[in-house]
């Protein structure tokens, strides 16, 4: 990856952290104020969660991590990577809990937030590498 790469790995995975948080913090939230098991209302709150943590990642990262100007082409390519980066999350998250629902070791929010951390971690990997050659490529 190089040294410049390095850096933009290191920068990415900090700003990842608020990211995390954000994105966590945003669906258990939402499962506070409205507890569900239900699948379609789990995607729809992990689609809010991970879409107020990808607003702050698109801030962070274009202004820090890849320092570059932000224009319209950017920013078209960050949501086209974000969305299929959505798809991947629901796709773990939604596929995740079922698996992990089926051992039956875990209680209902150790579940859904483990399914997240899964979510998450893979997600987070594939818009990286997006973003790092196709969004902000110089």
């Amino acid at each position: 990856m190089g040294r410049r790469g390095s850096k933009q790995f290191a920068s990415y995975s900090i700003i990842g952290l608020s990211c995390a948080l954000i994105d966590i913090g945003v669906l258990n939230g939402l499962l506070l104020a409205f507890p569900t098991r239900d699948n379609t209302l789990l995607t729809v709150f992990n689609t809010i969660a991970y879409t107020a943590a990808i607003l702050n990642s698109y801030y962070w990262n274009s202004r820090y991590t890849f320092n570059v100007n932000k224009t319209k082409k950017q920013f078209a390519g960050f949501i086209t990577q974000a969305i299929v980066s959505l798809f991947i999350a629901n796709g773990v998250f939604i596929g995740g809990l079922w698996l992990i629902e089926q051992a039956q070791l875990l209680p209902g929010w150790l579940e859904t937030n483990t399914a997240k951390g899964l979510s998450m971690l893979l997600s987070s990997l594939s818009s990286f590498f997006f973003m790092k050659w196709f969004v902000f490529r110089r």
